[in-house]
């Protein structure tokens, strides 16, 4: 939703914009969200209206998200988060390609997430460090 609403926001009000944006996502509660919602739109509507309808208008979309931990929430809205993950899994398993049965894959990678977790950081494609509590992430699902 942020990458779609920031497509139609010029560049020179791009990176306010955003920052505004992310106390929307970031917010404690779904409540806090709303409110933070209606501040950002009450900032932006003169320039960017139709850009903030759209978030009233998709609010049963974005708000199940608020029903999950803050970690969680943190890897959803985190490509990097996300891409880093992928990255260490394809690590660890670059060695076997070959695996008996759909079971054996998903231990390997349940087990893989754990020992990312200890850790607690993974180096993306480009070598950059994203730290993210996947253990926490783990225990959820």
């Amino acid at each position: 939703m942020v990458r779609n609403t920031l497509k139609y926001v010029a560049n020179k009000d791009m990176k306010a914009f955003a920052k505004t944006l992310k106390t929307i996502y970031t917010a404690a509660s779904e409540e806090a969200a709303r409110k933070q919602l209606e501040t950002v739109t009450k900032k932006w509507s003169g320039q960017y209206s139709s850009v903030m309808s759209r978030w009233y208008d998709n609010w049963d979309a974005i708000s199940p998200i608020f029903k999950f931990s803050k970690d969680d929430r943190t890897a959803f809205y985190t490509t990097n988060a996300i891409e880093s993950l992928n990255s260490c899994y394809r690590r660890l398993n670059k060695q076997r390609s070959v695996f008996p049965s759909s079971q054996v894959l998903m231990k390997a990678l349940y087990l893989g997430t754990f020992e990312i977790a200890k850790n607690g950081q993974c180096l993306s494609a480009t070598g950059e460090k994203y730290v993210v509590n996947w253990k926490s992430c783990t225990l959820t699902y």
